[in-house]
């Protein structure tokens, strides 16, 4: 075996995935490059729009699924990786495809509920909602004790519709999935593309805090691996403080985070600084280029921005875990990649 990404090349006896081939000064390709897949990691899979981001982490949940002690999960906001489940060329991959994925009401602390409905803790109708997330475990419940309360009527009543909101988002259910229904021997695509930030922030936040205290509290065997496309969106909600917590304390338990993004200065500087792999396709933003400097290591002797790749499929690896740099090509995918951009010929040929 080549040398693994996040373990060296003295690993002939741990899983790992095979990601790519080294990428020589020519663009020529070389040996195989793999990943470490035997023991936590944070990684962090970063490119402009059409440069691959997506590609590789499909690549990741491949590699992933066809890993034993593993439990790989994908939340999906695009829709981009229901193909996985439909097998390819060389062979299928086991997965299991969940449209709007539900979790349990209790995942969210009473602060986090007042957030997810915009709503100020300070205010008549936020004090009703922290009150009745504090005191209770499903969002039928929630409901009941505000209709119990002996609050103005103006304020039970905005509390009550904000209420009635969350449940129209249909992503809460006593029965919502936690980390046993998730730790199976296929990976598990989550696919929220069909709803809105707010409701999306809430599942990505309940599946990740049940994958970590599943761990935690070891009910679970099987080391999780949470793979989020598009992980910006999850930066600005309810689904932040789930994500720092498996960034900052996940190694001990045994979970692993996988954030791809195109803006990589919209994600917490945790998500960077914490990512002992990060995987850089081409970036032209300042922005997220200043980001990713910043963290930049000091045994990276010359300047990311000279480092960076220019075609689709390139990337550079920053391995922390064994301090090296590796130029790659990423290898083509084995399942039908779901994250392309439409294009107006295809439709011209089909007519």
């Amino acid at each position: 075996m080549s040398f693994v990404i996040g373990r060296g090349s003295d690993a002939e006896t741990v899983q790992a995935g095979h990601v790519g081939q080294y990428r020589a000064l020519d663009g020529s390709e070389g040996a195989d490059l793999y990943v470490d897949l035997d023991g936590p990691h944070a990684m962090l899979v970063v490119g402009k729009r059409g440069y691959g981001k997506s590609f590789t982490m499909g690549v990741l949940a491949e590699e992933l699924a066809r890993t034993s002690g593993v439990a790989p999960v994908v939340v999906d906001p695009m829709g981009a990786f229901s193909t996985l489940a439909d097998g390819g060329d060389d062979e299928t991959v086991p997965a299991d495809v969940v449209e709007t994925p539900t979790i349990t009401a209790d995942v969210l602390d009473p602060r986090s509920w007042c957030s997810l409905l915009g709503l100020s803790p300070e205010s008549g109708a936020g004090g009703l909602v922290w009150e009745a997330a504090q005191r209770t475990h499903s969002l039928e419940a929630m409901a009941e004790s505000l209709e119990a309360s002996d609050a103005p009527e103006a304020d039970v009543r905005a509390a009550r519709n904000h209420i009635r909101l969350a449940r129209s988002w249909d992503v809460f259910d006593p029965d919502g999935l936690d980390g046993a229904a998730l730790s199976g021997t296929e990976i598990t695509v989550l696919d929220v593309s069909g709803l809105d930030s707010a409701p999306m922030n809430a599942v990505c936040r309940g599946i990740g805090e049940a994958l970590y205290r599943a761990r935690v509290d070891e009910r679970i065997d099987r080391l999780p691996w949470l793979l989020i496309d598009e992980a910006h969106t999850f930066f600005d909600g309810v689904a932040q403080q789930a994500l720092r917590t498996i960034l900052t304390r996940g190694r001990a338990p045994g979970v692993s985070l996988v954030l791809a993004t195109q803006r990589p200065s919209a994600v917490s500087e945790t998500a960077i600084s914490q990512s002992d792999v990060l995987i850089s396709h081409r970036l032209t933003s300042e922005a997220d280029l200043e980001a990713l400097s910043a963290a930049q290591p000091t045994y990276m002797n010359e300047s990311l921005d000279d480092r960076l790749p220019t075609d689709p499929g390139e990337v550079v690896v920053i391995d922390d875990a064994t301090e090296t740099i590796h130029a790659a090509q990423v290898r083509l995918r084995k399942t039908p990649h779901g994250g392309g951009s439409p294009s107006a010929r295809d439709v011209v040929d089909l007519e």
